[in-house]
């Protein structure tokens, strides 16, 4: 019996020992094609030398010195790298470095909050977010989301935060609505939040450009994301990108606020920084929010033992290098397009899948009973469950998830390969994806 307290306490798990390229292997022997890098994570494959090289040669000289006495070579150089990168107004802007996107939103929250003390503004302490939002599973990022299933064990525990509607334009769209018409009601419905709440208590809003496994990739309509900026001018309000998930390459760029044409305040990072090499996450502040500490205190009020790990600020700026070096972007816009169309060829027409969406390799299948009225699987079937099982069983890693709807129904499958993946690893993919949904939806169509 294990003596790791895991997820589950019931499974029975294999026992991962190797990883080589895009696959995993276990301790059988078996191959996995690891189709969602884990959870959009291992953007660069297992096993890379540069990356092996990389650590071993930061921890020969430099493992790890406490920030409140020390900074180190590879935290400068890795903030320098990114606030390069970043959007335009993050250009005198810091970045602090925490150990995975939970702790990232954590910060980002303490440092809006500390914006609006630094500026007089105290009354500003509540966060915003929306419905089926995820921001990781510390108490304090738990509570600014907006994830039911995540929330419910500690809802007495948890933030008075307030919710506005995601921008699910194929579930929430009305008849005949159109894309436009639908923005603008969102957009009304933000306004009539801030105004009943009191916008003198807000302090920020935390979003997600592309949302990530709770929603399933799903991107904003065109225009969502400009108007939600300038209401957040209008209001004084800051707005947190939170881009854990869907950033750093994951969906073409580097930033995807930077492709949605806005600048956040703030904006958290983790998963593809690091590779899965090394746990790492990072808040970056904009120009603005850093004026409002160095007007002020001159301090962050906020601090982690393990803020600026070498070995892990080492890795990130060995992955951002090894991206530049090789043209991942690149090669991600090329093999989105690619795997959007196999996609689209192998379940456009499919009776139980009901939309289609993503961005670069980012994607996912929403699966319905009825693709004429979108009704969803009972929740009871478990029908996400289900194919992750026997994709695993099938040798492929993919990122099914419930809950899409309302928390409980809607089942939906996530693939976010590695950037390294070939063509032949998409046909892969797709070929053992649609064997392994085939396989579990059949079942169900039999047994009903």
């Amino acid at each position: 019996m294990s003596s790791v307290l895991h997820r589950n306490l019931n499974l029975n798990l294999p026992m991962a020992v190797r990883g080589e390229g895009v696959y995993l292997y276990d301790a059988a022997g078996k191959e996995y094609l690891d189709a969602s890098g884990g959870a959009a994570v291992s953007c660069l494959g297992h096993g890379h030398p540069d990356m092996v090289d990389a650590l071993c040669d930061q921890i020969r000289s430099l493992e790890f010195a406490h920030t409140s006495y020390f900074t180190s070579r590879p935290a400068e150089d890795l903030a320098e790298k990114l606030i390069s990168l970043a959007p335009e107004g993050f250009g005198r802007g810091k970045a602090a470095f925490v150990g995975s996107g939970s702790e990232a939103n954590e910060v980002a929250m303490k440092l809006a909050r500390q914006y609006h003390v630094e500026r007089n503004d105290h009354k500003r302490h509540r966060f915003m977010a929306r419905r089926m939002s995820y921001h990781g599973n510390s108490i304090g990022a738990l509570g600014a989301g907006g994830h039911t299933q995540r929330r419910a064990i500690y809802e007495p525990m948890l933030i008075d935060n307030l919710l506005i509607s995601s921008c699910y334009y194929y579930r929430e769209g009305r008849p005949g609505e159109s894309e436009q018409d639908y923005c603008t009601r969102l957009l009304d419905e933000f306004v009539q939040t801030i105004e009943a709440a009191g916008p003198e208590t807000i302090a920020a809003l935390m979003v997600e450009p592309i949302s990530g496994a709770t929603l399933g990739s799903l991107a904003a309509v065109p225009g969502y994301f400009k108007g939600i900026r300038a209401i957040c001018d209008q209001y004084g309000i800051l707005l947190i990108a939170d881009e854990v998930m869907c950033g750093m390459g994951r969906c073409g760029d580097y930033f995807v606020s930077a492709q949605e044409g806005i600048t956040p305040d703030i904006i958290t990072i983790a998963k593809g920084l690091g590779a899965g090499y090394q746990p790492i996450g990072a808040a970056m502040a904009s120009e603005k929010v850093i004026s409002a500490l160095y007007d002020g205190s001159g301090m962050l009020s906020n601090g982690h033992t393990y803020m600026g790990h070498s070995v892990a600020c080492a890795a990130a700026k060995s992955v951002l290098d090894i991206m530049e070096r090789n043209d991942l972007l690149g090669n991600v816009r090329r093999l989105g397009a690619e795997l959007e169309a196999k996609l689209r060829t192998a379940f456009g027409d499919h009776p139980h899948v009901g939309d289609i969406r993503g961005r670069g390799l980012f994607w996912t299948l929403e699966l319905v009973e009825n693709r004429e009225t979108k009704q969803p699987f009972p929740v009871e079937k478990n029908i996400a469950g289900r194919i992750k099982h026997v994709a695993q069983q099938n040798g492929l890693i993919c990122y099914p998830s419930q809950g899409c709807i309302n928390g409980e129904a809607g089942d939906h499958v996530l693939v976010a390969p590695p950037f390294i993946s070939t063509s032949d690893h998409l046909t892969e993919l797709v070929d053992k994806l649609q064997t392994s949904m085939d396989g579990v939806l059949s079942s169900f169509a039999a047994a009903a």
